[in-house]
């Protein structure tokens, strides 16, 4: 059998990480056909999980089973929070439910609970019970998963307001073990509702006599449990926090979300918006089969032949101008793309914006208002550049043109007003999604384009008919 190169791990070795490649994988794959359990293992000793994640979804589903099979159930449900959903539900359903059972013990119960969200239900529903923290993950699968509730812990130190800094710091110790990241201590009444936060460097620092409720910062920023993630991610951003703590509708404390989870909010936000922008539907993932990937494209790809088609129909409608001068039929090319470009400019824009927090509903009109003055220079210089082309190209003797004096000035006209049209459409769109509650990244790429594509058409030839013929 192949011999691993030594030196290439060991570079590696000291960060804790792992370079993946073709030679990596098929020399583990080796190890494993070989049942290596001990040299596998020793690889992976030194191996962040969620590079030891990496690796597992480059193997086939059986050897990455067996990889984690062989991983302790400490290592192994940290790779598992690693996992792609999709893949990570493929290979668990061929766990046994006792090892499956181990392995979610050793997670955080925000993680546990999604992992069990996306098993099915009979595996789900046989494991719960049998989790040392059985309620508390019961409880988080109430929440929707894209919410505050569904994305929080309820691993979390909380201490009472009449409590002293002695008693809270040792509140601390009690559960550092179950608590993995403290960054601080949460301070509630007899009712358990939120009162105040007290920082950790401030718990050190403070005298070990002193009443929590003297120290602590009163009314600490917190959102409830049904408050979607992405404004989670807004408050978090806007804050500079690390963790953020999570009230029920009667204001008492129920779990805390930390900065690491939402960094994974982010990424999935971001990677959702720039899918559904490029026309893909349903979160497609590396590790999805041929067959999800296809229904999740196909119907936008259906979509875009079928606006392709209105705008050949809109084509059709002119036809007696294009037989009149064929020079027309040159300039749908540069109609469309131009129409369908400016479109997708502010359309992308506008959704970075309401994706951000920085586009409010009163600022619409202001919004829609310089948009158009943008386009209209944009237009203008663009406008100017296809005339001068049009009248260079006829002096050049390279194409015969009828009045290419007229020809230039309606088609810079249309370029205009097209240019005006598409950005104001792809600008007012993405609000009027956002006021409607429907996600604005719908409105970009195949919906703008095909819509812009059609009117631009429409307007060219428009004013082509009663411009130049």
């Amino acid at each position: 059998m192949e011999q691993l190169d030594v030196q290439s791990m060991d570079s590696v070795r000291p960060t804790g990480t792992l370079e993946l490649d073709t030679e990596m994988i098929a020399d583990l794959q080796s190890l494993i056909d070989s049942n290596s359990r001990p040299m596998v293992l020793n690889i992976l000793a030194d191996v962040h999980p969620a590079d030891i994640a990496s690796l597992v979804s480059h193997l086939s589903r059986q050897d990455a089973g067996t990889v984690l099979g062989w991983l302790t159930s400490e290592v192994a449900g940290d790779v598992i929070v690693e996992l792609d959903d999709d893949f990570r539900a493929v290979l668990l359903e061929d766990v046994a439910p006792a090892r499956l059972t181990a392995v979610l013990d050793e997670m955080d119960t925000d993680d546990a609970a999604d992992v069990l969200s996306d098993l099915p239900n009979e595996l789900a529903e046989a494991v719960l019970p049998t989790l040392e923290d059985a309620e508390d993950v019961g409880a988080l699968l109430t929440y929707h998963e894209e919410t505050a509730g569904g994305i929080m812990a309820a691993e979390f130190v909380a201490v009472h307001t009449d409590w002293t800094v002695e008693q809270a710091t040792e509140e601390v110790r009690r559960n550092a073990e179950e608590v993995e990241h403290v960054y601080g201590v949460y301070a509630v009444d007899p009712d358990n509702a939120l009162r105040g936060f007290v920082s950790l460097k401030r718990l050190l620092l403070s005298p070990a006599v002193s009443l929590i409720e003297t120290v602590m910062d009163a009314d600490p920023i917190c959102v409830e449990t049904s408050v979607d993630q992405e404004e989670v991610a807004r408050v978090m951003e806007r804050y500079d926090l690390v963790s953020l703590a999570v009230v029920d509708e009667n204001g008492r404390l129920a779990g805390r979300i930390t900065i690491d989870d939402i960094v994974d909010v982010i990424r999935e936000e971001a990677e959702e918006d720039i899918q559904r922008m490029s026309g893909v539907a349903g979160g497609e993932e590396a590790t999805d089969t041929v067959l999800r990937v296809v229904r999740g494209r196909l119907p936008w790809l259906l979509a875009g032949m079928v606006g392709a088609g209105l705008a050949a129909a809109v084509i059709l409608q002119f036809e007696d101008a294009l037989q009149a001068s064929a020079i027309l039929a040159g300039f749908i090319p540069i109609v469309m793309a131009t129409a369908g470009n400016a479109g997708i400019q502010s359309s992308a824009i506008a959704v970075q914006g309401l994706a951000a927090g920085d586009i409010w509903a009163a600022d619409l009109m202001p919004r829609i208002g310089r948009e158009v003055a943008v386009s209209m220079l944009n237009g203008i210089a663009v406008a100017i550049f296809l005339g001068l082309a049009i009248v260079a190209v006829d002096a050049a003797g390279l194409i015969a043109i009828d009045n290419p004096a007229r020809l230039a000035g309606t088609a810079s006209l249309a370029l205009v007003l097209v240019i005006i049209l598409a950005t104001t459409i792809g600008a007012t769109i993405p609000l009027l999604l956002d006021k409607a509650g429907i996600d604005p990244a719908l409105a970009t790429g195949p919906f703008i384009t095909t819509s812009n594509d059609i009117l631009g058409i429409l307007v060219f030839f428009l004013l082509a008919e009663g411009l130049y013929l």
